[in-house]
């Protein structure tokens, strides 16, 4: 959300365009919408392109586990847990 709120002014930014006359001491600016359309078909697209790339990183993250789980199910990974479970405590 924050970055939605900076890409925007950013986007219309982009579509504005200036000219200044220096003949008659003027300067004019111009909003372009086509400009800004495009821009922000771009912003999208590569918004999926990067939700595309996370929602794959995800999905072999989970394969990696799944296959962690699956490899100890069958006793081809062991696995050493110590525990200290002694609640006497030394420094008295």
């Amino acid at each position: 959300m924050r970055t939605a709120i900076i890409i925007l002014p950013m986007l219309a930014l982009g579509a504005c365009q200036v000219s200044k006359d220096e003949k008659n001491d003027s300067t004019t600016v111009q909003y372009n919408q086509d400009i800004a359309a495009n821009a922000a078909a771009d912003a999208t697209n590569e918004a999926g392109n990067i939700a595309g790339y996370i929602a794959n990183d995800v999905k072999d993250a989970g394969n990696t586990v799944q296959n962690g789980v699956s490899a100890a199910q069958n006793g081809i990974a062991n696995a050493d847990v110590d525990v200290d479970l002694n609640t006497n405590d030394k420094k008295k």
